[in-house]
This record gives C-alpha cells, structure tokens and sequence, in this order.
C-alpha cells in the first residue's frame, strides 16, 4: 500500500464546490454546466 502525501483530489473539489456562495439559479445553472463541460471532456480523452 501506498502513502498519499496530498489529500484526495476527489475530495479537495467537493469541499471547493460547497465553498462556492448561493449567487441565484444563474450562478448554479453555469456551476452545473462547468461540472458537465469537465465530465464530457473526460469521457472524450478516455475514449482516445
């Protein structure tokens, strides 16, 4: 087993999201489609 020297990274995004203050629908609709934009992007870097 390895040691992790840094936090999980996972994790770190979790705390730095509920973080984030309430700016409105807008604000959590742009929030919601960054999330998105990252995952879509994921998944076509994996599928290369």
């Amino acid at each position: 087993m390895t040691k992790s020297k840094s936090r999980d990274k996972n994790l770190q995004n979790v705390v730095k999201d509920l973080n984030q203050p309430d700016v409105g629908a807008h604000g959590a609709q742009q929030r919601q489609q960054h999330t998105n934009d990252r995952r879509h992007q994921d998944l076509v870097n994996h599928e290369e």
